[in-house]
């Protein structure tokens, strides 16, 4: 049977089996954390270190690329800021069908919300629940044309909600 013991700051765990007492990992990994941040620094931008390799945050090398489970961490985050900005730039998007919800999420992660809010009468259209007119509206853009199936299939979800 394992027992914990707090001892100024920190944990010790007694451990029969090896009769006598080690620091847990988890302590060990918050003073690593804290180390490391003094000597690699926190950078939120790319920059190449010393030794020429692309570099963010606490010395993580991306010349390797990201693992799958990064890259889902970082699409729910953005996810997160997208939601955050519809409800701030267009507070009424919210009242749509799942579907609008959805397309207006994924252009504003593709275009940004200064982009998204120039498609005036599109925005219009959905506020009026005119379904049909706004899917036109999205297909006659320059950003249908730059990105091709993404408006068409974009399109036809607005286009469903009649």
């Amino acid at each position: 049977m394992l027992m914990f013991i707090y001892c100024r700051k920190i944990y010790l765990i007694f451990n029969p089996v090896y009769r006598g007492f080690f620091i847990s990992m988890e302590k060990i990994k918050e003073d690593l954390k804290k180390q490391l941040m003094r000597h690699e620094g926190l950078r939120l931008h790319p920059y190449r270190c010393t030794e020429g390799y692309l570099t963010i945050g606490v010395g993580r090398n991306l010349d390797g690329g990201i693992t799958e489970k990064e890259a889902m961490m970082f699409l729910e985050n953005d996810l997160q800021e997208c939601e955050a900005e519809l409800n701030r730039v267009m507070p009424w998007w919210t009242e749509q069908p799942e579907e609008i919800q959805q397309v207006l999420l994924n252009m504003i992660f593709n275009l940004g919300a200064p982009s998204l809010m120039g498609f005036r009468k599109f925005l219009t259209f959905l506020q009026e629940k005119q379904y049909d007119i706004a899917a036109t509206e999205m297909l006659d853009s320059k950003w249908s044309e730059q990105v091709g199936s993404r408006s068409i299939e974009l399109s036809e979800m607005v286009r469903k909600c009649q």
